[in-house]
């Protein structure tokens, strides 16, 4: 396993990378690579397939462009990355122009919801780097308006989040289209089985890196968990909001719940905005532009979010209502306590959740301190009932009708 020295003892220098970007980085005051970066950006040059895993906000983006950047202002060639949401695939192109256009590579965004016309004109201008939602890109390759034959380089941006959001069957149509000839590089925060099967038949003998075992939350985040009755759930969340003065994001499990907590933070006075899925496109770059420059010092956002906003210095995140899935959790938080920043994230779980936190407690490998607010009633969390038995004609136990069935599905 290779030794990663100390971030603050270490320098994009002896990377591999050619003194040009070196040179753009250190404008960038880019100066120490963070962990992912250090191991994938050498791995990334020597043309080698990478499966990197990663916390969410390690600068995972930029540990891909630079070989990318490199190998195309050296060779022909395209690069295609692939990401599962809108915000994400235009977060990565934000990295490359930070860098690509002083090497004459031009990128082009191809998501859903943005103007088709306007993708047809950059497609025309032959971009070296496309970035791409799967059903976007999909819908270009039905009308034969994308080309793929020249793809050398394949990046998989957080793959576990675009098979969750069912993106499976484009993604295997796309990968049958370009070359098996190429580079492959994925990234993710948690690599399940089926991330690792498109691994091993999509890659060519791949370095695996990992920089913080799969679930991971970061070290700088402070966690805390509010056990809170729903009806509470407002209330506390207005002392929350006088109590801390930086920037906060706010997760919703619905796009329902989310309008109807913007609704409420904008009637207490505070400036807030709302990402989620019935947004338009404009509107959802509206709002997270509007929080990364201070207009809003409060996103309420559904876990389209939970991986496509990276704006550094958020102070706090607020899981209103627990995720559905609990690997969610660990990207939900990863939102605050990015690039070095530290970093606290406070959850609200009503007493019939404690199954749910224990769950999460199991992913992360911490358990999570119970907060109390001395304004609000203490509540703790309901023990679930004990099993209860009855016995049947011939003596078999069972544990309710639901059981039964299972036991007999079980028999067959």
């Amino acid at each position: 396993m290779t030794h990663i020295p100390e971030q603050s003892n270490v320098s994009f220098d002896g990377l591999g990378i050619a003194p040009k970007i070196l040179e753009t980085l250190d404008r960038m005051r880019f100066t120490h690579p963070t962990p992912i970066q250090y191991k994938a950006i050498p791995i990334g040059i020597e043309g080698k397939d990478i499966i990197g895993v990663a916390q969410t906000g390690t600068g995972k983006t930029l540990a891909f462009a630079i070989p990318v950047i490199q190998h195309l202002s050296q060779k022909k060639g395209r690069c295609l990355v692939l990401t599962p949401t809108r915000e994400l695939a235009i977060q990565v192109d934000e990295s490359f122009r930070k860098i690509a256009p002083l090497f004459g590579i031009s990128t082009a965004v191809i998501i859903g919801g943005a103007s088709m016309n306007l993708q047809l004109k950059a497609l025309r201008n032959n971009p070296k780097v496309i970035i791409a939602t799967p059903g976007r890109l999909v819908d270009h390759m039905e009308r034969r308006t994308v080309r793929l034959h020249d793809v050398d380089f394949l990046v998989l941006d957080e793959a576990d989040r675009m098979l969750d959001m069912g993106f499976k069957p484009q993604i295997d149509r796309i990968l049958k289209v370009i070359p098996r000839k190429r580079q492959t590089m994925l990234f993710s925060a948690t690599i399940p089985g089926d991330v690792i099967a498109i691994a091993a038949y999509h890659m060519k003998l791949p370095v695996h890196i990992e920089v913080a075992p799969s679930g991971t939350a970061p070290e700088l985040i402070v966690q805390e968990i509010f056990i809170v009755k729903k009806e509470t759930k407002r209330q506390l969340l207005a002392k929350l909001l006088y109590q801390y003065h930086g920037p906060v994001l706010i997760f919703s499990r619905t796009k329902i719940g989310a309008r109807k907590i913007t609704r409420y933070i904008r009637e207490i006075g505070h400036k807030v905005a709302e990402i989620h899925s019935d947004r338009s496109l404009g509107q959802r770059k509206e709002a997270l532009n509007g929080f990364k420059n201070g207009r809003y010092r409060i996103l309420v956002a559904t876990d389209i979010a939970a991986r496509g906003i990276d704006v550094i210095g958020i102070e706090l995140v607020i899981n209103y209502d627990l995720p559905d899935d609990i690997e969610q959790y660990v990207h939900r938080i990863g939102r605050t306590g990015r690039a070095g920043h530290e970093g606290r994230a406070i959850s609200f779980a009503t007493p019939e959740q404690g199954h749910e936190v224990r769950s999460i407690e199991k992913l992360i490998k911490v358990a999570l301190p119970i907060t109390e607010h001395p304004d609000l009633p203490r509540e703790n969390f309901i023990q679930a009932p004990k099993q209860t038995y009855s016995f049947g004609p011939r003596g078999r136990r069972g544990r309710g009708r639901h059981n039964l069935r299972r036991t007999r599905r079980r028999g067959r």
